[in-house]
Formats: C-alpha cells, structure tokens, sequence
C-alpha cells in the first residue's frame, strides 16, 4: 500500500498528544523500553538490554511478553518495531493487565483473547478484545474514502476476517491514554483514531504482543508520556510556531528576529 494512504486516513489529535508527540523522547536506556524478564513465553528470547524479543521456531504454540513496566494515570507513546515480513499470523500487539496469559497451544491471538487484554491482529487488522474479534481499524468508514488504493474487504459472517487488509508498516506507535481509557495507534505519523476505549480506569496496564512466527523480532521503546494536566501555554505556542513553520524549514529559525533563547527553545524539542 501506498504510504501516502495513511495521511487520508488519520483522525484529528489532542493538544496533549501533540505536545508529547512534539516532545524530544526520552533516553533509550530508559526502564519502560524494556521487555519484563518474567512476564514472557519461555519461547520468547529476550536481548540483553532487554528492549527486544525474539520468539523461537517453535510450532503449534502462541506466545506472548508484555513490558517490565505499566501505567495506571497519564498519557503514553511507545514505538514497537516488527519487521511486516516476520510477522506471521495472529500478530496481535496491545496492551494488557497483569493478568493476561502469556502461553497457549496451537495458534491463537493470545493479546485480545481473554479479558484482560486488548489487541490489534495486525495481519488481518481485526480488533480482539475477550476473545471477540470487534471489527477492523482503521474503522471502515475511514477506509471506504480510500477507493484510490482499492482496499477490497470481505468479512465472513463466520470468521470476520479481513481478505485484503492493509499492510501495516515495521513501525508503530502504541497511544495509551489510561486517564481516558482509550488506546489507538500511529502510523508514519498519523493518528488512525481510537482502537479500543472504557479501558478500565486505575488498573496497571502494559504493552504487550503475541506471535506464533518462529523468528519473529519486536523491539519496543518507551518514547514520552504526560500527565492529565493541560499542557503548559508556552509549549502550545511552540507547537503551533513550529507547525506552521514546518520542518523543513525549522533549520532556519535562526533567521527569525528573536533572541537566541527563543530560536533554541523553537528549534529543540524539550
């Protein structure tokens, strides 16, 4: 699929997201890019650094990991890599509570399959949540306004499944807002919308996935997150400077007459 789909697709965001968007991430190294060390299928292999995981070609089995560390309050962003040609079926990321399994025979959506998670199977781009499949995301009436790129879906009245669905890219950004209750995704920098919402209010819940491909690599990166307060006046107005400037054009900020305070403070994401 085209990328330039994507941008036809996206849904309006919230200045609080903008701003963390807008905000340098935070460093690699940081805890909640990491992979939890016990919170894993046995036949996921985890890295060193332990940001990335690798499942082992093991056959008739599902097998999921979720992150070291979870959110109660605030507003998230996580990047995950996963290389669309290592993916398999039933590539399901999400999140989950505590309590989500991690391991089950045959090969199943593990991510979404009970209710203690929610996922998005990115093969087929079907929503699970308690093992129910609730539809496609993007949501369909997004979809329909891309005829251009002839998305042809059929969805059994048996299966639900999607017999042409988008190619979804390697990289992801995974949107938690825990104070809503709402989790949707971005693509190549845009926002496909909410994926799942009433997610439940004060309960830890960590990014999590699942595979049944031998092989399979996924890396996950803590990016920013921000509290439920209003972002501050003075980052709004960078936002909107910097938006309406662009960023190819942001390299000369330096031509603008203003103190040298300013054009950094523009210029740098804080």
């Amino acid at each position: 699929m085209s990328s330039s789909a994507f941008p036809q697709m996206a849904v309006p965001i919230s200045s609080r997201l903008a701003v963390t968007l807008n905000s340098s991430p935070v460093a690699p190294g940081d805890s909640r890019s990491q992979w939890s060390s016990v919170h894993h299928s046995p036949h996921f292999l985890l890295s060193a650094c332990k940001q990335e995981i690798t499942r082992s070609p093991v056959e008739l089995s599902s097998d999921g990991a979720r992150a070291e560390i979870g959110v109660k309050t605030g507003l998230h962003v996580w990047e995950m890599l996963w290389n669309p040609n290592l993916r398999g079926s039933h590539a399901v990321l999400g999140i989950s509570t505590q309590n989500c399994p991690l391991r089950a025979s045959g090969y199943n959506v593990l991510v979404g399959g009970e209710s203690q998670s929610w996922g998005w199977e990115l093969k087929t781009n079907q929503l699970w949540h308690a093992g129910q499949s609730l539809g496609l995301y993007p949501k369909k009436c997004h979809l329909e306004a891309m005829k251009d790129f002839k998305p042809q879906f059929h969805i059994s009245s048996q299966s639900k499944t999607a017999q042409t669905p988008f190619p979804i890219p390697e990289c992801i950004l995974l949107i938690l807002d825990a104070d809503a209750g709402t989790l949707g995704f971005i693509i190549e920098g845009n926002f496909l919308g909410v994926a799942f919402k009433d997610l439940p209010r004060g309960v830890e819940l960590f990014p999590a996935v699942s595979s049944v491909r031998g092989g399979a690599i996924i890396r996950l990166r803590y990016l920013n997150g921000a509290t439920r307060d209003p972002p501050e006046l003075m980052a709004l107005c960078r936002l909107s400077i910097r938006q309406y400037v662009g960023d190819e054009r942001l390299n000369k900020m330096h031509k603008l007459p203003l103190p040298p305070q300013v054009q950094q403070y523009l210029v740098c994401s804080q």
